[in-house]
């Protein structure tokens, strides 16, 4: 499981022209669910994820997360995370995971993650989405579960 995690001013998801799920300062998160990813994943990742301190105290150093700052989650599927583009010009998709299953592993994150106590929204799964933010400090970072 692969998250891309953007720090954000603000972040939202739009569907056909509407307003899905949007959130003021906190993290956006691309998530990629991969073959073989379990609770395990999950966990891993919500617990990172929560705790990940990427927000500035009074002296500029990153020394607050999400919750510490009282901060929103917003988390989009995000397949394209999974593209594997060693051979040829278009990207294989072969390590993610099947949508199905997908889908309920993605859920169980967003459940898992609002077990914390953070405040979380999130995009729709499958779906062609808008995903406008802007971006704080930019601070983008990358977790993969398996490594």
């Amino acid at each position: 499981m692969i998250v891309l995690i953007q720090r954000v001013s603000n972040a939202s998801v739009e569907v056909s022209s509407k307003m899905v799920s949007s959130i003021g300062r906190g993290l956006l998160l691309f998530i990629g669910i991969e073959k073989e990813d379990s609770d395990d994943d999950i966990e891993y990742l919500v617990r990172k994820v929560s705790q990940l301190r990427v927000f500035e105290d009074g002296n500029g150093k990153l020394n607050y997360s999400v919750k510490d700052i009282n901060g929103e989650v917003l988390v989009v599927s995000q397949f394209t995370l999974l593209a594997d583009c060693t051979k040829g010009n278009r990207p294989s998709f072969e390590r993610a995971e099947a949508p199905e299953r997908a889908r309920e592993l993605y859920e169980r994150f967003i459940e898992r993650l609002k077990l914390t106590g953070l405040s979380v929204a999130s995009g729709l799964f499958g779906a062609s989405m808008k995903v406008n933010l802007t971006n704080d400090g930019p601070v983008t970072i990358i977790i993969d579960s398996k490594k």
